[in-house]
């Protein structure tokens, strides 16, 4: 009887959120011991009271900032952070002071995301940030103003990453074609490569002549192993896999366990994955597009 297929090389679950009244190092420490050697912290805004003015991003980013140094010396795992305006936050906060002040209203909302990405920047330049998200625009219906204020936005931090020469983690609606070209168009105008657009909690479709160029992070539930199997030899670059792992008491699991990635790991060498790829995933594209993970 053959032997199932291991995986000993590492193990990089791309887009995980921690909560200090969550599991919290609990979580952290399933994922390692599950085999898991590697996070990309994203920073998870108070969806009751985002900041609203760029002291209060500072204090919240250090707060993310404090967490993955607490993860590398108490666990053990090698943490890159990635600090950002959530979309939901800026468009709801958008939408409640617009409709109570108007013009002066959205001004407001346009001058604390640019700085909530000025804060981000601050510690990117300090070396405690690895990249700038989760970024985008709304994934359920708005009116068309906070539709077209969302994409100017996204399109001026598009802007900004070619500068600094940084990585954007996108949160976007969940279309294929349609928003992997939208989002391939806009990083042509902003003159970024599209590679540096990592589109969090993607499909597991992740052909080129899908995803146009940018670096799907795969939500790697049990049903997305066939689907990327499907489609993982005419990918472009490689890909990510992530769980979102939301660590929220309320919602054990949410959106998958830390262990997932892990264990999907193993599910893709079994199914036939080519090593190579995961090598990329959990390792080559990190250090591309981030830079070396601290531990």
């Amino acid at each position: 009887m053959q032997e199932s297929r291991r995986w000993d090389g590492p193990v990089l679950d791309n887009h995980f959120h921690l909560n200090r009244n969550g599991r919290y190092l609990d979580a952290a420490r399933d994922f390692k011991n599950a085999g898991g050697t590697d996070i990309v912290l994203v920073h998870c805004p108070d969806f009751s009271a985002p900041p609203t003015e760029k002291q209060g991003h500072i204090e919240t980013y250090s707060n993310t900032v404090e967490m993955a140094e607490e993860v590398r010396r108490k666990v053990g795992l090698g943490v890159r952070v990635v600090l950002g305006p959530h979309p939901a936050a800026f468009a709801h906060q958008f939408a409640a002071w617009m409709g109570e002040s108007g013009e002066k209203g959205a001004e407001k909302a346009v001058e604390n995301y640019r700085d909530s990405i000025d804060a981000a920047l601050e510690f990117v330049h300090e070396g405690k940030a690895h990249a700038v998200g989760e970024v985008g625009r709304p994934h359920w219906p708005v009116d068309d103003t906070v539709w077209e204020l969302s994409n100017t936005l996204l399109l001026e931090t598009m802007h900004l990453a070619k500068k600094e020469g940084i990585t954007l983690q996108l949160h976007v609606e969940g279309e294929l074609e349609s928003t992997y070209r939208d989002l391939s168009v806009m990083a042509e105008k902003a003159g970024l490569s599209p590679r540096r657009l990592v589109r969090h909690y993607a499909p597991a479709t992740i052909s080129k002549d899908v995803t146009q160029g940018l670096t799907p992070s795969v939500l790697i539930g049990k049903g997305a192993i066939s689907e990327l199997m499907q489609s993982v030899e005419s990918c472009s670059h490689g890909f990510f896999l992530e769980t979102d792992y939301m660590d929220d008491v309320r919602r054990p699991g949410a959106v998958l366990g830390p262990k997932t990635v892990p264990k999907r790991t193993h599910q893709l060498l079994e199914a036939g994955l080519d090593e190579e790829y995961l090598w990329k995933a959990h390792r080559d594209l990190g250090e591309e597009l981030y830079g070396p993970s601290i531990r």
